[in-house]
């Protein structure tokens, strides 16, 4: 059973997959034979034509009474279904599902839906110091630049400057200079 004809006449035969233009009997009553469609072609009368809704509001200016109410209408006429919608669907549905799995039992997490771990404070702090201690390097290396003779430009001399302020957040942390815990810590890199 053939499907209904498009804007340019190609039917789709639904037991072969075949696209085809049927056979039809021209004015003069001589017989036009069915065309067959190369998979993937689609003619200029079926390719659905862009309309730029700003031009089409200069071209129809003055016929509605109210300015831009036209587009408040027709904004929701229809919406093209493409693989990215259809992907987003299916990832709303697993997380609807995913919701109402969870009250029941708990859930595994998805791919889709990363883990939230508890940090650890202590592996925060020693991340925070780690890199405290290498802006303390930068700035250090800056500052034997400096020292050599050499100009720095605005930013490396204000990394300069706040030497101090980044000794000072690391003793805050507990490390010392260096960036190595102190030994009232108790714990040692290594």
């Amino acid at each position: 059973m053939p499907s209904e004809p498009s804007r340019s006449g190609i039917v789709v035969d639904e037991a072969s997959g075949e696209r085809h233009i049927p056979e039809s009997v021209r004015a003069d009553g001589t017989t036009r034979k069915a065309i067959k469609i190369k998979p993937g072609y689609r003619p200029p009368e079926d390719v659905e034509i862009y309309k730029n809704r700003t031009a089409e509001g200069f071209r129809n200016r003055g016929k509605s009474g109210i300015p831009g109410a036209d587009g408040l209408k027709d904004q929701k006429v229809e919406t093209a279904s493409t693989a990215a919608s259809n992907k987003n669907a299916k990832r709303r549905e697993a997380r609807k599902k995913a919701k109402e799995g969870q009250s029941d039992a708990p859930a595994e997490p998805s791919k889709e839906e990363p883990r939230v771990e508890e940090l650890d404070p202590e592996a925060e702090k020693e991340k925070k110091a780690r890199n405290l201690k290498k802006k303390l390097k930068q700035a250090k290396d800056l500052k034997s630049k400096k020292d050599e003779g050499e100009s720095l430009l605005p930013e490396q001399i204000a990394k300069v400057i706040k030497i101090n302020e980044l000794i000072r957040e690391l003793e805050a942390l507990g490390f010392d200079a260096d960036g190595e815990p102190k030994a009232s810590n108790g714990k040692q890199e290594g």
